[in-house]
């Protein structure tokens, strides 16, 4: 499953409250031969299921998996004996017990159950969307354990079977599903059947069928058809997927062993979906905006976007669907190998996207550095995570499976070279073809292949939660240098970081020094490693590694002159995140930090300035004093306007897409945190440019541009971005203009957008993100925050299930003692079980920015004032009183 990405915004799908129960275990599935009959008059289906399975002991019940389904007939029968069933439910535990008069003996039987469910609009189980227009379609959303709002069944990911899938439709609608139709009938009712071919074994969840006015378009890959549809007139919105499909899918195959094994492979984008998207077999669902791109128009990101999201579901059809976790609790052994998978064929096909790099510096928390930043947190959790209610599996859907894992599998392949790797890789899926596996599985695989200690490196990282930081300390011994290299626990929070720890990894460091690279095993507290030659300096993180770094203050200054020369650019991100993470602790100065990105004017890389530009923007939001806003904002735009001279706001012929991005990242860093009148003024002139003619202002810049503009707009251009939002043709634009919305900082015009947040015009998947949006602003914030509280009843009706976990999350960008109190106060109030853990990462990220402020305020003053930008300073240097 693809979490939500786009405009920096994550997803946690708010499953079932109901409480820990599994089943027991006594019987197992071998086919489910569904019918399912929806009607859109009553917003309703019915369902005829016939399961073939397997008990292990004779027994007179058997436990199946059901919420919100109304039972009617059921029957249980073995050999030649068929017996009605009793049918009693159990709300909280999800739960219907089938219960017969004669003990069926151990062995094969049947089940057979008539039903009736809802067509619900909580994007979850079996579930109605509409589009535009108001027509209705319906469709399936299974993962985590919401395939039993749809049938009866074992729904849970080590119950494996077949499945038999027929839709009953009105006629002229279409019917998808995860295999191939092999039949369509039409009745003298209006309606025609669609009956699918049996599918290879597979857990509940990953079983997907769609009923709509769908239309598609349609390619191939190496013999297997592919066609992606789309609500109507959409579908040329497709055609960048199909092709990354197309391509994909070619990469994959000479990837693995074994090609992909499903017959067809189809695509739905829909307005309505929960997620971002979703790896159900041979059939992968998803929103329009990570599947639908305008190629002409889109940005980078938007490109990048879709691409990774066709090719994160399209890894899952190996990792998690051919070979799925046996429980949730190694839910990583999907996530985490998609979202490392994803980047592949993408840097094959578009190398100048330099995808790998975006997806380990990326701001949001399923990039590496977002994993680092969450593992940070006292709060966090180990990649294996013990879960059992579904509101604790909810939370595992985190930046720890996605990023952190990923970033693991990209540290152990690199230790072990990319072919080993993959040798590794194909034996493990091989040996679990069809069937489920476990961490350890997946971890002995990878060791007896490599004849390496990958077990013990994985296992380290896997079943401890944190990141370890490594610190060097260098000296030259005649004609070598002695690394002396030293592990602990890193935290944000000084006094644990500073707090004995007995925690300890099995490390792969790759240590790059002048002209040279050097990879060793850190195994113990402290070891010595030694490199040829007398180095100026040693850089402890060549790229590949999961952990944080740190110098001592000689080697840091050694290194920095040569940070643009020497490093690769995934280097300086390294750096540049490990350097502001010892700032963090208050290991080094601020203006150490300042410096650093001072010396980063002639990198034109977007990923390393967009992370200098966001650090920058965290600084002026919270760690400046209202006393010293405008020398620092003098600093910025000292700092940032010669990158802006040479990189113009005007787009060129001859820019590539990493330069329009880097355009797009200043603007807003120099004209929101750096206040600068000019920049301002261009965004203004651009966004109403936008506004008037979408395709004159290249589509990333004119995303900045709205979000520049809007700081100061007023009324005027408020209506215009609700017009454009209302009026736009494809996804993108759409979210560019509705979280434009959150931009204004005048009261009345944050009202306006906050009302609408809770009302019809924003789709209830959208509602918590635009409010969690307007809780990030620094200038909305606390109104917002208000507003939410006060509301909280309306928040979560207009959001469904989907409404507490992102505001929870977002609470986290607060950095004042007083609103700090308010968060635990009301969360205490208003509990939201799926985002316990969350609640508890928010309060502890308020905290350390607290503390951070006090730590860091008073050094950054006095740098300011080193640099002749203290005391009221003008951006001309002269004292303003």
């Amino acid at each position: 499953m693809r979490r939500v990405l786009a405009f920096c915004f994550a997803a946690i799908l708010l499953l079932s409250l109901a409480s820990a129960q599994r089943l027991p275990g006594t019987a197992s599935p071998d086919n489910y031969n569904l019918t399912f009959t929806p009607d859109f008059t009553r917003d309703n289906f019915s369902g005829e299921e016939t399961i073939r399975l397997h008990l292990t002991q004779p027994a007179s019940q058997i436990v199946l998996n059901a919420a919100e389904i109304a039972f009617g007939d059921a029957s249980i029968t073995s050999g030649n004996l068929a017996q009605k069933a009793r049918v009693s439910l159990d709300k909280d535990k999800e739960q219907a017990t089938l219960t017969v008069d004669k003990a069926i003996p151990a062995g094969p039987a049947t089940i057979h159950i008539t039903y009736t469910g809802i067509l619900n609009n909580e994007l979850r189980g079996f579930y109605l969307g509409k589009g535009a227009d108001g027509s209705k379609y319906a469709l399936t959303q299974f993962e985590n354990m919401d395939a039993r709002r749809a049938f009866p069944s074992f729904d849970e990911p080590a119950y494996k079977a077949t499945f038999d899938i027929a839709i009953v439709a009105d006629r002229g609608m279409t019917a998808i599903a995860n295999s191939k139709v092999i039949s369509d009938t039409s009745s003298p009712e209006g309606k025609h059947t669609v009956r699918f071919a049996t599918t290879p074994k597979m857990s509940c969840y990953l079983a997907a069928f769609a009923v709509g006015n769908f239309e598609y378009i349609e390619g191939s890959a190496e013999g297997i058809p592919i066609r992606v549809y789309a609500m109507p007139g959409k579908k040329q919105l497709g055609a960048f997927a199909l092709e990354m499909t197309e391509k994909s899918l070619r990469y994959f195959n000479r990837y693995f062993d074994i090609k992909y094994p499903y017959g067809k492979l189809d695509f739905l984008a829909v307005p309505d979906f929960s997620e971002g998207a979703m790896e159900n077999i041979g059939f992968i669902t998803g929103r329009e905006a990570e599947l639908q791109v305008d190629e002409a128009h889109a940005s980078l990101f938007q490109k990048r976007l879709v691409a990774t999201a066709v090719t994160h579901e399209i890894a899952h059809q190996w990792f998690g669907d051919l070979v799925t976790m046996q429980w949730w609790d190694d839910v990583w052994l999907n996530e985490g190998f998609a979202t490392w998978m994803e980047a592949k064929p993408v840097d094959e096909y578009k190398p100048e996207w330099n995808t790998l790099l975006d997806e380990v510096s990326a701001g949001n928390i399923l990039t590496t550095l977002g994993a680092l930043n969450l593992d940070a947190l006292a709060n966090t959790r180990a990649i294996q995570q013990p879960a059992e209610t579904p509101a604790q599996i909810v939370e595992l859907f985190d930046g720890i499976a996605y990023g952190k894992a990923a970033a693991v599998l990209r540290m152990v392949e690199a230790y072990l070279g990319p072919e080993t790797f993959r040798a590794g890789v194909n034996e493990y899926l091989k040996e679990h073809a069809y069937g489920n596996a476990t961490s350890a599985d997946f971890w002995n695989t990878l060791a007896r292949v490599s004849h390496m200690p990958a077990d013990r490196i994985m296992s380290s990282f896997v079943t401890q939660p944190g990141a370890p930081l490594v610190s060097l300390k260098t000296r030259c011994s005649g004609n070598s240098t002695v690394v002396n290299a030293h592990q602990q626990r890193y935290f944000y929070d000084r006094a644990l970081l500073n707090a004995p720890n007995d925690q300890l990894w099995q490390v792969p460091i790759c240590m790059k020094a002048p002209g040279q690279t050097q990879c060793e095993l850190l195994t113990e507290r402290q070891q010595d490693f030694t490199l040829p030659g007398c180095s100026k300096w040693v850089l402890a993180n060549s790229g590949s590694g999961y952990y944080r770094s740190a110098y001592d203050a000689d080697t840091f200054h050694r290194l920095v002159p040569d940070v643009e020369t020497s490093l690769t650019s995934l280097q300086r991100v390294a750096l540049i995140s490990d350097t502001w993470a010892a700032v963090r602790v208050g290991r080094q100065p601020i203006g150490d930090y300042l410096a650093l990105a001072e010396g980063l004017q002639s990198d034109r890389s977007d990923n390393v300035l967009r992370l200098v530009f966001q650090q920058l923007n965290f600084i002026g939001q919270n760690l400046v004093v209202e006393a010293d806003r405008r020398d620092f904002q003098a600093w910025v735009r000292s700092a940032l306007t010669p990158i802006a001279n040479d990189v113009g706001w005007q787009a060129k012929s001859s820019d590539t897409d990493d330069l329009k991005n880097l355009r797009a990242s200043l603007m807003v860093s120099l004209g929101i945190t750096g206040e600068d009148p000019e920049t301002i003024a261009e965004a203004r002139k651009l966004a109403d440019q936008a506004l008037t003619n979408p395709a004159s202002v290249e589509s990333a810049l004119a995303t900045s541009a709205f979000v520049v503009a809007a700081r100061s707009g007023g009324a005027a251009l408020y209506d215009k971005l609700l017009a454009a939002m209302n009026a736009a043709p494809t996804p993108e634009q759409h979210y560019r203009y509705l979280f434009g919305l959150a931009g204004f900082s005048d009261p009345k015009l944050v009202e306006r957008t906050l009302e609408m947040a809770v009302s019809p015009e924003v789709r209830s998947q959208d509602s918590p993100y635009l409010l969690s949006a307007l809780i990030g602003s620094p200038v909305a914030g606390k109104q917002s925050w208000d507003f939410v509280r006060s509301r909280w009843a309306e928040v979560e009706k207009a959001g469904g299930p989907f409404a507490g976990a992102p505001i929870v999350s977002a609470t986290g960008s607060f950095c004042d003692a007083g609103l700090r109190t308010q968060v635990i106060d009301f969360l205490a109030a208003h509990p939201v079980p799926a985002a316990e853990r969350g609640s508890k990462q928010s309060i502890e990220r308020i905290d350390d920015c607290v503390a951070l402020k006090s730590l860091q305020s008073a050094p950054l003053a006095s740098w300011l004032k080193s640099q002749g930008r203290g005391a009221g300073a003008t951006a001309d240097g002269v004292n303003a009183h």
